[in-house]
């Protein structure tokens, strides 16, 4: 099926989540993945350990020669956890890739609770890179911060969900894993058109690190595929709920997902 996406995040020495995690998900679902690391981790399923910064202006080379050669058929942007980097990142794809639709997943902070977006970095992503969205797949707690609203049902989530798309994205994906219960909903809004709940059933497993990194970049494949937005959230939940289902359970922490289960019965 390929479709060319091009992968804007940080690295996880884990495997589990990061730039490992997207390059995984992508290659799974049969598309082509290309990287530009913007952060080097020193991360395991206990945590995140230490963080080393890639320049900004060495990021946007790397976006720069990649879109130059081998272009991309959807971005998908992960961890950014500097006001510059986020600057730099905006500005180069501007440039380059104003046509290219962008998977905007807001990362803030590690399965373990390290922050991973610098505070004054938030106004950066609000006023920079969620205008250029295609789709923004913010968490509950990144949510919260977004539209500074609290957040414990469904239809908080939908309230939620539209203050986030007055900051300008096409749509924002609101993932519902932190709510408690036994079932799990994303609220999906989508410019001018009714909100759409996608649920399922709570897998009670520690085995959750890089959900939400595998979820952006499942969706950013379908659409660089060619599928609508609805049908590539579709297939990248039901991707991710197979990948939390057969984990492989390494680690003693948040354990990794098996990004390479065999898929092929959800493809289309």
């Amino acid at each position: 099926m390929q479709g060319r996406v091009l992968i804007i995040a940080g690295s996880d020495s884990g495997g589990g989540a990061g730039v490992q995690g997207d390059v995984k998900t992508v290659t799974a679902l049969s598309g082509f993945a290309a990287t530009a690391i913007t952060a080097l981790t020193a991360q395991n399923t206990l945590g995140v350990h230490g963080v080393l910064d890639v320049p900004e202006d060495f990021i946007a080379k790397q976006i720069s020669v990649v879109l130059s050669d081998i272009g991309a058929d959807c971005i998908k942007i992960g961890m950014l956890h500097r006001g510059d980097v986020i600057s730099s990142v905006a500005n180069i794809l501007k440039e380059t890739a104003s046509d290219i639709p962008l998977v905007l997943d807001p990362v803030m902070v590690a399965k373990g609770g390290h922050a991973l977006l610098e505070e004054d970095a938030l106004s950066a992503l609000k006023a920079e890179l969620i205008p250029m969205a295609r789709v923004l797949t913010p968490n509950i707690p990144e949510a919260e911060a977004l539209s500074g609203r609290d957040i414990s049902s469904v239809d908080d989530m939908v309230a939620a969900a539209r203050v986030i798309l007055d900051l300008g994205p096409d749509a924002v994906l609101l993932k519902g894993g932190h709510l408690e219960g036994d079932t799990l909903s994303d609220a999906l809004l989508e410019r001018g058109k009714t909100p759409e709940i996608f649920s399922s059933v709570r897998i009670d497993t520690t085995n959750t690190h890089g959900t939400g990194c595998a979820t952006a970049s499942a969706i950013a494949t379908g659409l660089a595929q060619g599928m609508d937005l609805p049908d590539a959230i579709r297939r990248a939940r039901a991707y991710v709920l197979e990948a939390i289902k057969t984990a492989p359970g390494y680690g003693s922490g948040h354990g990794p997902l098996n990004h390479a289960h065999t898929f092929s019965k959800f493809d289309g």
